[in-house]
C-alpha cells in the first residue's frame, strides 16, 4: 500500500516533502490505527515522541510522532492538535513500548493523557510535585516548596517463600550519579528488577526555551558528559536543517574524526571497566591508560579533554590540525588496545564471567527499540551512520559489526569491533580531507518550522528536535540519549543471573543517568 495513500485515508492534511522528510498534519483519532499500519504494513521505527504547547497561537498543544523507514533513508513527521479543554489523545503504547514512556513523560511534563495507556504511573515526575504542575507548559510557573509526604514509591512487589528484596543506592560508593534499583531475589538469582531514575533530572528542554540558537551548543554538550560531542552534533544538524545550512566539506570530514575519538575513548574504557569487574584489574589499568592517552589527544586537538567549544551550528568554531600524525596516534592506541584485548580472550576465568551473562534476546531488544551497541549485540543491525548519513559519513566505508548471542561478552566484543572501525574512519576522513573553510553562516530560522539532527554517538542514536519561535529564538527542544530506551531492558538482560553478576550486565550496558534524565 503506498504510504501517501493510507495517511490521506487517515485523514492527514498538509502533506508536505522536504528533503527526505515527510510532514503532515493528522486527526488525533486516526493515531492510533495508523501506527499500528506504520508499524506492521511499512515497519517504520518511531524515533521520537513530544508535545509541544502552542496555546498562545493556536488555542491547544500538539502531539508529535516522528516515524524513520531506515532502508530508504525516509522520515515521517506526523502532528496532531490537542484542545487546551480536552487535553488527550489515543494511546499507542500496546503497540510500541518506547512510545509507552514518551506517553507517560507528555503526562507528566505537559498534563497531556494518552488515552487506553496501561500503565499511567509517574515517569519524569517527582514524587512530591503538585498535581497541576507540568514544567513544560508555557505558563508554567516555579512550583514552590513541597514537602516530602513519606509515601513509599510504588514499587512492584514481588512475594513469596524464599523471596527478599536487596535495595541498591540511590546513593553508590562509586562517583556516579544517582539511581535506585530494586531486586527480587531466590536465594542469589535475580527474579525481578526495578528501576527508579530521574534523581538527576534537571530541565534541560525548559533550559532550552528561548535561547538564541548558537548559544544552545553550550548546553547540549552538557546533557551527558561523556557524549559532549555526539550530543553537541545532534543539536548542531537540527538549527543547520532549519536554518537551511550546508557544512562545508571540511568540516563534514572534521565531525567525523570528532565523533569517532569520541567513541575510541569510550570503548577501550568500557571493555577494560568490564575486565575489570570479573577481577582483572590488569587489563582495566591498562585501558584506562590508553584513554587517558586519547583524552589528552583531545586536548591537544581541540583544547578541550571532552571534545568542548570546538562545533557551532554551521560547522566548527576553528580548523584543527587533523592530519596524518593524528591517524598515526590512534592506530598505536589501537595497536596498544589489541593487546589488551588478546589478554583478556586468553584468559579463561574472565571469558566464563561473560559469556551467557546478562543475554538480552533479540525479540526483547526489538521490542524495546533498543539502540546501540546493546541493539547491535542482539542481531539487530541498526546505525545511523550508514542507515541515515549525516556529516561525512557517506563518502568513507566501514563496517557495522552485529553479533547475535546479546550476552555481556558480545556487548563487549562490539565494542572492540568498532573501536577498529573508528580508527579506520579517522584514516580515511584524515586521508580524504578537503581543504577549505570549516564554517557556513545560519540564516535565520523560520517561525515555527520543526526540523531535527539525528547521530550515531557512542552509545547509540542521538535525536535532537527544534522548533524556533517568532524572535529566532528556541520556542521547544526535545532531546533524546538513547540511555531513554535502554534502561527498562536492562531488566530482562538480569533475569536469571545471579547478584553477582549486577554490576557486569550493568557495566556492559553502561548507561547514562544524566542522558536520560535530563
Amino acid at each position: 500500500m503506498n504510504l501517501d495513500m493510507t495517511l490521506r485515508e487517515h485523514g492527514a492534511t498538509g502533506l508536505t516533502m522536504q528533503g527526505n522528510v515527510i510532514r503532515c498534519a493528522l486527526p488525533r483519532a486516526g493515531v492510533k490505527s495508523l501506527a499500528r499500519l506504520l508499524l506492521s504494513r511499512f515497519a517504520l521505527d518511531l524515533e521520537l515522541m513530544l508535545a509541544n504547547d502552542r496555546r498562545p497561537r493556536r488555542g491547544g498543544f500538539e502531539v508529535v510522532w516522528l516515524w524513520a523507514d531506515r532502508s530508504r533513508n525516509e522520515f515521517l513527521e506526523i502532528t496532531a492538535a490537542v484542545p487546551d479543554h480536552d487535553p488527550t489523545y489515543p494511546s499507542i503504547a500496546t503497540l510500541s513500548y518506547p512510545a509507552s514512556r514518551y506517553e507517560r513523560e507528555i503526562r507528566d511534563l505537559f498534563g497531556l493523557r494518552a488515552e487506553g495507556h496501561p500503565d499511567p504511573r509517574p515517569l519524569v515526575r517527582h514524587g512530591f510535585w503538585p498535581e497541576t504542575y507540568h514544567p513544560l507548559r508555557k505558563d508554567s510557573a516555579p512550583p514552590g516548596d513541597f514537602p516530602d509526604q513519606g509515601q513509599p514509591f510504588p514499587f512492584q512487589q514481588v512475594e513469596g517463600k524464599g523471596i527478599f528484596e536487596i535495595p541498591v543506592g540511590p546513593v553508590h560508593a562509586g562517583i556516579i550519579e544517582p539511581g535506585h534499583f530494586r531486586f527480587s531475589v531466590d536465594g542469589e538469582t535475580i527474579i525481578n528488577m526495578k528501576t527508579r531514575l530521574y534523581f538527576t533530572h534537571k530541565g534541560t528542554e525548559k533550559l532550552l526555551e528561548g535561547r538564541r540558537p548558537a548559544e544552545g551548543v553550550e548546553l547540549a554538550e552538557r546533557i551527558s558528559g561523556d557524549t559532549s560531542l555526539g550530543h553537541a552534533l545532534a543539536y548542531c544538524q537540527a538549527i543547520e536543517s532549519l536554518a537551511g545550512v550546508q557544512p562545508p566539506p571540511r568540516a563534514a570530514f572534521l565531525r567525523v574524526v570528532l565523533l569517532e575519538l569520541e567513541r575510541l575513548y569510550n570503548h577501550v574504557a568500557d571493555f577494560g571497566a568490564i575486565a575489570g569487574d570479573t577481577g582483572f584489574a590488569v587489563a582495566q589499568a591498562h585501558a584506562l591508560r590508553i584513554r587517558e592517552g586519547l583524552l589528552r589527544l583531545n586536548k591537544r586537538l581541540t583544547g578541550h579533554r571532552l571534545l568542548r567549544g570546538v562545533l557551532v551550528p554551521g560547522g566548527l568554531s576553528r580548523d584543527l590540525p587533523a592530519d596524518g600524525a593524528l591517524a598515526r596516534e590512534v592506530e598505536a592506541a589501537l595497536a596498544d588496545f589489541e593487546e589488551v584485548v588478546a589478554a583478556c580472550q586468553a584468559n579463561s576465568m574472565l571469558l566464563d564471567r561473560l559469556r551467557g551473562a546478562g543475554r538480552l534476546t533479540r525479540p526483547t531488544a526489538a521490542d524495546h527499540g533498543v539502540l546501540g551497541y546493546v541493539a547491535r549485540a542482539s542481531g539487530i543491525d541498526r546505525d545511523a551512520r550508514r542507515d541515515h548519513p549525516f556529516a561525512a559519513y557517506g563518502q568513507l566505508k566501514f563496517r557495522v559489526p552485529v553479533l547475535e548471542s546479546g550476552d555481556v561478552e558480545a556487548r563487549a566484543l562490539i565494542r572492540v569491533a568498532e573501536v577498529r572501525e573508528s580508527a579506520s574512519l579517522i584514516r580515511q576522513a584524515v586521508e580524504g580531507m578537503p581543504a577549505g573553510p570549516v564554517g557556513a553562516t545560519p540564516g535565520p530560522l523560520p517561525a515555527f518550522a520543526s526540523a531535527f539532527g539525528l547521530v550515531e554517538g557512542w552509545r547509540g542514536a542521538i535525536l535532537h528536535w527544534i522548533m524556533a519561535g517568532e524572535s529566532g529564538g528556541l520556542h521547544r527542544v526535545k532531546v533524546k540519549d538513547p540511555s531513554f530506551v535502554n534502561w527498562r531492558p536492562l531488566t530482562f538482560a538480569l533475569l536469571k543471573n545471579i547478584v553477582p553478576d549486577f554490576p557486569l550486565c550493568n557495566k556492559s550496558f553502561n548507561l547514562s543517568y544524566s542522558g536520560n534524565d535530563l
